[in-house]
């Protein structure tokens, strides 16, 4: 049974393969996520990750490694906070806020914090998830 406080963390990185698959899966072709040269035009310089192929991280957690299998997912909340890049690596880290277990259901904080910003990580993606499982919540 998860406890308030536990935590999950996963280091991950995104590769430009990734951001055109997921422009096509998706039909989000923005030019900002896979146009190198239209990207240089924007403040970010180079193309950025969709913020929704980087939240995917949350579902890929929560669904295969805490709480894992068996996990429904109630909610999401995220705010992008600051650009996500190809090839750096990224830190996931989800935490249990709140749990109600007699209804099995809790709240998890998520961040996506760069490894790189010094000195201290920089939030990149923030939000909140609700959860349901029947054995770990």
């Amino acid at each position: 049974m998860l406890k308030i406080n536990d935590y999950y963390e996963i280091e991950l990185s995104f590769s430009q393969e990734q951001v055109n698959a997921f422009a096509q899966i998706t039909g989000d072709d923005n030019p900002l996520h896979i146009n190198e040269e239209f990207a240089k035009t924007t403040p970010f310089g180079r193309p950025i990750v969709h913020g929704f192929l980087a939240g995917a991280v949350f579902s890929r957690i929560f669904g295969t490694l805490f709480p894992g299998q068996g996990t429904i997912y109630i909610s999401q909340e995220m705010n992008f906070r600051a650009p996500i890049f190809t090839g750096k690596t990224y830190t996931a880290r989800v935490e249990v806020t709140q749990i109600n277990s007699e209804k099995h259901n809790g709240t998890m904080s998520c961040l996506l914090l760069d490894l790189s910003a010094a000195p201290e990580r920089q939030v990149c993606i923030e939000g909140i998830a609700r959860l349901k499982h029947l054995t770990q919540l």
